[in-house]
């Protein structure tokens, strides 16, 4: 196989109606458009969601709920994520600068430790907010917890 020889499967590339090209190509005369009407005038569109008058979709159903400006969401983050995570890098202390260069977190997310899982091992844990539990658990083996 050479880069000259590599082509589309078969099928794989349809060739383009040819609208408005005379009555022997099957889409001349109205060039599709039909007769008369909106929709065959030239620069004619629709605006999105209009239902030819009909009440839109949009307008019918109900406005529910309330999005809250100052919610601030965290990223959960279990205690067998962190034993793993200290695991596979060798390290005893974990914040968010070590959770964003490995990827685990994005550069805008807030950490939230919560306390499902085990810890086996001593660890020092940086993060905005964690849970109670979380928080006795990661003492009870002698680790620290900061919140920043």
């Amino acid at each position: 196989m050479e880069l000259h020889s590599l082509k589309p499967a078969q099928g794989a590339v349809k060739k383009s109606k040819r609208i408005g090209r005379g009555q022997g190509s099957g889409k001349g005369g109205t060039a599709g458009r039909g007769h008369k009407g909106q929709g065959s005038r030239s620069g004619s569109t629709t605006k999105p969601g209009f239902e030819g008058g009909q009440m839109p979709l949009q307008r019918r159903l109900p406005k529910r709920g309330f999005k809250n400006p100052f919610r601030v969401s965290y990223t959960p983050l279990n205690l067998s994520k962190l034993q793993e995570i200290a695991e596979k890098l060798n390290i005893t202390t974990i914040d968010l600068e070590i959770l964003r260069t490995h990827r685990f977190i994005s550069k805008t997310e807030k950490v939230k430790i919560l306390a499902h899982g085990e810890l086996t091992s001593k660890i020092d844990v940086t993060a905005n907010a964690i849970s109670e539990t979380a928080k006795a658990a990661i003492e009870a083996k002698g680790g620290t917890v900061t919140l920043i």
